[in-house]
């Protein structure tokens, strides 16, 4: 099988008319049910500075059972959206009240996007989303303790943007109660990862967890939660020799296209190049390995006799005979 074939075979577009309230995001086609529930479908888009710009062979399974295996490890620590996963690519959720911030938990000075907190320091600020930093920081140095940088959720195609606690404390934009049982949540559960990631050879740089309120009020884990898309990995034992060459850490997650991307280019500004298929089929393996080494199982492909579109509809109409 060519690396052309398996690119063929992703999964770009998972609308079905069948089914009811469809809603696609970047990464997620999702759909309202009834009965307070809601379908999220990961294909295998890639998205990077707020835009769609390839497919990457066995992404959505990646991250679909990455946050399987989390949202399992982390479940003591709060509740979670899940109810079933029908697919490897699928998962039934409740549908949330969700909440208006992006929780971005960090324990590294490190990052390439308009919102992360090294761009700001290079630049000479000095107090990053209400932390005050000292002068003389390199980048992907460790911390002295771990930070939260909330932004506020952007409508597709638009920006995240920074926010301090202060200001959410002010505007109300979530209560006060609210927020700090986010913050305490939120350390906790980066906590558990930075654990579990530290025992597989890995270390958990940042993240971003989203929360929402179910019908009783409570707090619930939403989203997707320590997946490559919305973490940093960095493999432990190469970390502190390319920290100390200046060099940018061995990494199994999204900031390897991100780089591959600003090396030609300014995202923000021009056009972004087309990434070839043999970038796209060496990121697969990153994500591939990502899970392997965080979960300890390997990882199984789909066979690519059947498209991975046709499967999952397979699959809904089992779940959801009543659509179909």
């Amino acid at each position: 099988m060519t690396t052309q074939n398996i690119l063929d075979n992703c999964l770009t577009d998972a609308e079905f008319p069948e089914l009811p309230e469809f809603y696609r995001g970047k990464v997620r086609d999702a759909y309202g049910l009834p009965g307070g529930r809601r379908l999220l479908i990961s294909t295998d888009r890639q998205s990077a500075f707020d835009q769609v710009l390839a497919s990457v062979p066995f992404k959505g399974q990646v991250l679909n059972q990455t946050a399987k295996f989390w949202f399992d490890e982390t479940a003591d620590i709060c509740p979670n959206h899940v109810i079933s996963y029908p697919d490897p690519n699928v998962a039934i959720v409740k549908d949330l009240d969700m909440l208006p911030l992006e929780m971005i938990v960090r324990d590294y000075l490190t990052g390439s996007t308009e919102t992360s907190i090294w761009p700001m320091y290079e630049r000479g600020e000095r107090i990053l989303y209400g932390h005050e930093f000292p002068e003389g920081l390199q980048k992907n140095q460790k911390l002295p303790a771990t930070i939260i940088t909330p932004t506020t959720k952007a409508a597709l195609g638009e920006h995240d943007a920074p926010i301090t606690e202060e200001k959410i404390l002010e505007t109300q934009l979530v209560t006060a109660e609210q927020w700090y049982e986010l913050a305490e949540k939120s350390l906790a559960i980066f906590a558990r990862g930075r654990e579990i990631a530290s025992r597989n050879g890995l270390i958990l740089v940042d993240t971003k967890f989203e929360f929402g309120l179910d019908e009783t009020g409570t707090v619930v884990l939403a989203d997707e939660i320590l997946t490559p898309d919305s973490s940093r990995y960095w493999i432990a034992d190469t970390y502190q020799q390319k920290f100390q060459v200046g060099e940018n850490p061995d990494s199994l997650d999204k900031e390897f296209l991100r780089l591959w991307i600003s090396a030609r280019c300014d995202p923000y500004k021009d056009a972004i190049p087309e990434i070839p298929a043999d970038t796209l089929a060496e990121f697969s393996a990153k994500y591939i390995s990502l899970f392997e080494k965080v979960t300890g199982r390997g990882f199984e492909k789909p066979r690519q006799t059947i498209s991975v579109r046709d499967r999952v509809r397979a699959a809904l109409e089992r779940e959801l005979p009543e659509f179909f």
